[in-house]
């Protein structure tokens, strides 16, 4: 907190052997969230492990199997006020366990999720085969932009 202000970008270390550098999580929201044109208003991250993240998509979302993230809108108007106002919570064990299979490190996949749950926050939807895509390329771009 600087002055009494309460920072925008909260990241929530909740899980209880694995955690991501909080500087890079707050880096990588802010390049989504300005990359899309949004602000952030107020966004927790916390990273959790399976069990909070499978839970918390089978009680609020009623999708009862395992997923890397979820993300809830705090205000309904939100998107078109073009600002970031939510919550992710992201699975780190799915992070750790999927980046192999797609040759990089788990940091760079739970940064995906990360990313991936802003740009829900920003609208996205991936309903569709069309969406997923698009949000994938969406996702790269923002991981790129990391090393530039």
């Amino acid at each position: 907190m600087d002055g009494g202000v309460p920072e925008p970008i909260v990241v929530h270390q909740a899980h209880p052997m694995r955690s991501l550098n909080e500087d890079v999580v707050r880096a990588a929201v802010e390049r989504t969230a300005k990359g899309e044109g949004f602000r952030i208003s107020e966004l927790s991250v916390v990273l959790a492990d399976h069990a909070t993240v499978h839970e918390l998509n089978r009680d609020w979302m009623g999708h009862d199997f395992a997923t890397d993230v979820v993300s809830f809108p705090l205000t309904e108007d939100a998107v078109s006020r073009k600002r970031i106002d939510g919550e992710i919570y992201v699975d780190l064990d799915t992070a750790a366990e999927r980046a192999p299979d797609f040759d990089t490190s788990f940091e760079n996949e739970a940064l995906r999720y990360i990313i991936h749950g802003v740009l829900h926050l920003a609208g996205y939807d991936d309903t569709t085969e069309d969406q997923r895509a698009s949000m994938r390329a969406l996702e790269d771009l923002y991981l790129t932009t990391a090393d530039a």
